[in-house]
């Protein structure tokens, strides 16, 4: 099966067919800056203009940077105070009529690593655990422990010196 993927960043949506079954991208990725200011309005607008361009009628994912609990989006460090709270799976189901899947963004990245990447022998699931950083706009991380994930761990919001840890590192 594939589904339609989207990565909002910090700088750039990126956009591209992704075959579930392989982990491999069935086209070319296409990157669409992010708009300014980055409103819930704007980036659904640019998923919805996608998805009618394309044609899709499957699945769609979407990652988000930053924090995703049931729908709602509770932290935006690049994306502007609009979206703390914001309840963007809803308006996501408005804008489409294909099942959509939210996530945050490094999580997915390390799901898909620990399905086809470099911790597919190291699932660990008898024990053990397996970190992902992401290194963008900002910095993401993808947190395994005995094989599950701890969603939304966001290391690079941890505080070093006063400062967090991805304002630090840029």
């Amino acid at each position: 099966m594939n589904v339609l993927g989207f990565d909002i960043g910090g700088a750039a949506i990126k956009v591209a067919p992704v075959n579930t079954t392989t982990g491999e991208l069935v086209s070319e990725t296409e990157t669409i800056p992010l708009p300014n200011p980055p409103t819930p309005d704007a980036i659904a607008d640019i998923i919805r203009k996608s998805i009618e361009r394309l044609k899709w009628t499957s699945p769609i994912g979407i990652g988000y940077p930053g924090v995703i609990r049931n729908g709602y989006t509770h932290s935006a460090a690049h994306m502007g105070e609009q979206w703390l709270g914001f309840d963007f799976l809803t308006l996501l189901h408005e804008i489409t009529d294909q099942p959509v899947g939210l996530i945050n963004d490094a999580d997915a990245a390390g799901l898909a690593e620990m399905q086809f990447g470099a911790g597919k022998d190291r699932n660990c699931a008898g024990g053990g655990t397996v970190l992902m950083l992401t290194f963008g706009t900002g910095i993401g991380s993808a947190f395994f422990h005995n094989g599950v994930l701890f969603p939304n761990t966001e290391f690079g919001h941890i505080e070093i010196e006063g400062a967090e840890a991805e304002n630090r590192a840029a």
